[in-house]
C-alpha cells in the first residue's frame, strides 16, 4: 500500500493535475523495466496534464481520473466547492499559496436568511483562486484502508497494479472527472484515431448502497446516469460469472464517471464502470475493503485479457 499512500499525499483539484500526472509519469519511467512489455507513453502538447499508457496491440483502454474533490478559495477566505466534497464544520484542509504552505479549517457560516457559506479559519488572507484539499490521513487497517481520496487515486493505483503484466491495452490517466469533465473526449479521440480502440473500463470507485455491499466484491455497474450499451455489458457479465473472481452488480439512478463522459461526446465507444465500491463518500474518511481492491485488480486483469 505505499505506493497508494505516496498517491494520495499528492494534491491534484480538478484543474490542478500536473503535480500528480508528473508523480505518475515518473513512476511509470522508473518502474516499466520489470514489466512485462514496455508501454509507448503519451503525453505533452495537446493532452495537458492528462497520460496514455499504450501496450502491444490494444483493443480496450483502462480510463482512471487523477483529479479530487476539494475547494477553491474565494474573497475573503471563502470556500467554493470543487465537484462536490461532504462539508463538516473543522474539517482540515491543506494547500500552499505565493506566501507557502496552508493548513486550516473549514467553518460552516450561516446569515440570518439561511444562507449557509464555507470559510476557512486561517491567520491570514489566503491568495484568491487557491485549491485545498482533505488534509492526508492514511489507515491501513486489517481488513480495509481509509483515507481522503481513495476516489480516484485507488482507481489509479489498480490500474498501475494492471499495468505491470499487461500485454495489449491502453491506459487512460484522465483529468477534469470530479468537475464536470472535460478530457477524456479529446483522449477518446486519440485512442480511436490512431489505435482503432472502441472499449473502455473505467477504474474508478464506487458507493456502498442497499445494493452493493463492502466485501462482495468489485462493482460492475449496469447503468448510473450514465447506460452501457447492453451487448457490451453483456459480454463483460458473461466473463465475470466464468471467473472465480467475487463481483456484484450495480444498479444506480445517479453518478457520473469518465464513462458518461465518453457516452456524451460522438465517439463509438462501448464503456463499462468498474469498481470497488466505498463509504465515506467525498470525504476524509473513505474507506474500502481490501478483498474488493484485490477483486479489482484481478478483474481488470482478466477482462483485459478477454475483451
Amino acid at each position: 500500500m505505499e505506493l497508494l499512500q505516496k498517491l494520495i499525499a499528492i494534491r491534484g483539484t480538478s484543474g490542478d493535475e500536473s503535480e500528480i500526472k508528473n508523480y505518475i509519469k515518473a513512476y511509470v519511467m522508473e518502474n516499466l523495466g520489470n514489466w512485462k512489455v514496455q508501454p509507448e507513453i503519451i503525453d505533452g502538447d495537446g493532452f495537458q496534464d492528462a497520460l496514455i499508457l499504450v501496450f502491444g496491440k490494444p483493443r480496450t483502454a483502462i480510463f482512471a481520473h487523477t483529479d479530487t474533490i476539494g475547494f477553491t478559495v474565494g474573497y475573503n477566505n471563502q470556500l467554493i466547492k470543487i465537484g462536490g466534497p461532504v462539508i463538516q464544520e473543522g474539517l482540515a484542509l491543506v494547500g500552499s499559496d505565493s506566501s507557502g504552505e496552508i493548513e486550516t479549517e473549514l467553518m460552516v457560516i450561516e446569515n440570518e436568511v439561511g444562507q449557509t457559506f464555507y470559510k476557512c479559519v486561517y491567520d491570514r488572507v489566503i491568495d484568491r483562486g487557491t485549491p485545498l484539499s482533505f488534509k492526508p490521513n492514511f489507515r491501513n487497517e486489517t481488513h480495509s484502508i481509509s483515507t481522503p481520496y481513495l476516489d480516484n487515486r485507488l482507481g489509479v493505483w489498480s490500474a498501475l497494479r494492471v499495468a505491470e503484466n499487461l500485454e495489449d491495452g491502453a491506459i487512460v490517466f484522465s483529468t477534469y472527472e470530479e468537475h464536470g469533465g472535460g478530457s477524456v473526449g479529446f483522449l477518446g479521440k486519440y485512442l480511436l484515431e490512431k489505435h482503432n480502440i472502441k472499449q473502455a473500463l473505467i477504474s474508478d470507485i464506487t458507493w456502498v448502497t442497499d445494493g452493493v455491499q463492502h466485501g462482495k466484491g468489485v462493482a460492475i455497474s449496469m447503468r448510473d446516469q450514465g447506460i452501457p450499451r447492453r451487448v457490451f455489458l453483456n459480454k463483460i457479465i458473461a466473463i465475470a460469472k466464468d471467473s472465480k473472481i467475487p463481483y456484484q452488480l450495480e444498479v444506480e439512478s445517479a453518478g457520473g464517471s469518465d464513462g458518461t463522459m465518453l457516452q456524451k461526446t460522438s465517439l463509438p465507444f462501448d464503456w463499462c464502470f468498474i469498481g470497488a465500491p466505498e463509504n465515506n463518500v467525498h470525504s476524509p474518511d473513505e474507506t474500502v475493503y481490501k478483498n474488493d481492491i484485490n477483486a479489482m485488480v484481478a478483474m481488470y486483469e482478466l477482462l483485459m485479457l478477454e475483451l
